[in-house]
């Protein structure tokens, strides 16, 4: 059977998080009734003219310098032509051939390994309505709401190889739009979605294969499962003789496979040409200037900091830097002193776990940062127990407070009185003779036993480092 090699290229549509519309100065928020947002630049009524949205020039830029690409000094904006019924106007204001970024590249971290992803270009357009299919039985309605809000394409080169490895591009882009502050990245509102190009080829060929699109992803998960699906698809196709038809396909979550949507058009087929209504742009100094001082820590950056400044392993730093909100919890909670593995491990599973439980976000988890770095302290300084650390932080998530003054209240101070202790083990060594006499004739493991019964005989309060030390002691051969 032939081994086959799938080549995978993303197109990933970045809705910009300005407050009005690209062209039309209308409200871009997002949750009104359907077109209730809907303006006559949206409607394409005839006689208005568009204007151009500053903020979005802006945005795209600092993505632009965020990914180090190449950047015009001169871009226009182009007519793109093709009927939809959600697209009253017939065209869509996009950017052909002289988009405003050019060839970049996004660094990422996939399998321990640093993947450096080719971004082909990434151009600003205006996003189409929005067809309704759910409340209208054997008709479709259309909201324009969503006409005319500013997005960014970004277009990759096909170095993708795999449907996880797309996954952690899709990941990758998702948080690096959220760092810059140009998008709030919420796929379910659809501010961000993605298609992707998928073909196949023999493994060690170069030339790639007849490609296929995947329309509007809007999930990590589902990206990945319908990436997957198409591979596996073509594959079949050509190995039963078939070819594969270039051609627009959507993806069924429900059955898990990507069905024919139309046949994909050539930029030919689109008419491209210069706006006659919008003025060419100028990208000055200045704007480049103010764009650039936009540009934050990036993840990568950050990445390599926590290694080098923290000793974090690269999976705790992918973690903790993957939402720029993970990433203040985590600097204000070590900022309070506490040590930053420690800290990242009480995050990525302690804190994580609630959340989820909870449904919240960690800009609203109701242990702050500085809570979560004294509990730490207390756990580093013997004070209190690991274990006893869990039962401290769901007091701080049920009803907050503070740490010294839960521990005081409820009795859970670590009891690390070496007297205390030291009777403490004796009593249980005395009390079970058979298994001194499994541990000293080698069973090492028979330790944990008496640990266990130690914290028992605590309330769970002993120092475990203090009782392990005893306990070997004592049961040390006479």
């Amino acid at each position: 059977m032939q081994d086959w090699e799938s080549v995978i290229g993303l197109e990933v549509h970045v809705q910009l998080a300005t407050r009005s519309k690209i062209f039309s100065g209308a409200d871009a928020a997002f949750g009104a009734a359907p077109n209730t947002r809907a303006c006559a630049v949206d409607l394409g009524m005839p006689g208005v003219l568009p204007v151009l949205n500053g903020e979005a020039v802006r945005m795209a830029l600092t993505f632009g310098l965020a990914i180090d690409a190449e950047i015009a000094r001169t871009c226009r904006f182009d007519r793109k032509n093709y009927f939809y019924p959600d697209l009253p106007k017939g065209y869509q204001i996009s950017q052909f051939d002289q988009p405003i970024v050019g060839a970049g590249v996004i660094e990422m971290e996939f399998d321990g390994v640093t993947r450096r992803i080719g971004i082909r270009r990434a151009h600003l357009e205006e996003d189409a309505g929005k067809s309704l299919h759910e409340d209208y039985p054997d008709l479709t309605g259309i909201d324009l709401n969503r006409a005319g809000t500013p997005l960014l394409e970004v277009v990759s080169e096909p170095d993708l190889r795999t449907p996880a490895e797309a996954a952690a591009f899709f990941r990758e882009m998702h948080a690096l739009v959220r760092y810059l502050g140009i998008c709030d990245g919420n796929l379910n509102e659809g501010s961000m979605r993605c298609d992707a190009n998928v073909s196949v080829r023999p493994r060690g060929e170069d030339g790639l294969g007849e490609r296929t699109e995947i329309k509007n992803l809007n999930s990590f998960r589902f990206l990945r499962q319908a990436i997957a699906h198409e591979i596996d698809r073509q594959i079949e196709v050509l190995e039963s003789g078939g070819r594969v038809v270039r051609e627009t396909r959507l993806y069924d979550p429900r059955s898990d496979e990507t069905r024919p949507m139309r046949g994909k058009e050539l930029s030919e087929d689109y008419r491209y040409f210069p706006d006659p209504d919008l003025l060419p742009v100028r990208v000055t100094p200045e704007l480049l200037a103010e764009a650039g001082a936009r540009v934050p820590e990036l993840p990568r950056d950050k990445r390599r900091r926590y290694r080098d400044e923290f000793g974090l392993p690269d999976a705790d730093t992918v973690f903790l830097t993957a939402d720029p909100d993970v990433a203040a919890y985590f600097e204000a909670t070590v900022a309070t002193g506490c040590g930053a593995k420690l800290a990242a491990n009480w995050i990525m599973d302690r804190v994580t776990a609630s959340l989820n439980r909870t449904g919240l976000d960690i800009a609203r988890c109701p242990v702050a940062p500085e809570r979560l770095g004294g509990l730490i302290a207390r756990i580093e300084e013997g004070v209190i127990s690991g274990k006893i650390g869990a039962t401290v932080f769901d007091v701080l998530w049920e009803e907050g407070g503070d740490v010294d003054a839960i521990i005081d209240a409820r009795g859970l101070r670590q009891v690390s009185d070496a007297d205390e202790l030291g009777r403490i083990v004796h009593q249980v060594v005395a009390d079970h003779p058979e298994q001194v006499g499994q541990y000293r004739a080698g069973r090492e493991k028979v330790l944990g036993f008496f640990v266990g019964r130690v914290m028992r005989a605590t309330g769970g309060k002993a120092d475990p480092r203090q009782v392990n030390v005893l306990l070997r002691e004592a049961l040390r051969t006479p």
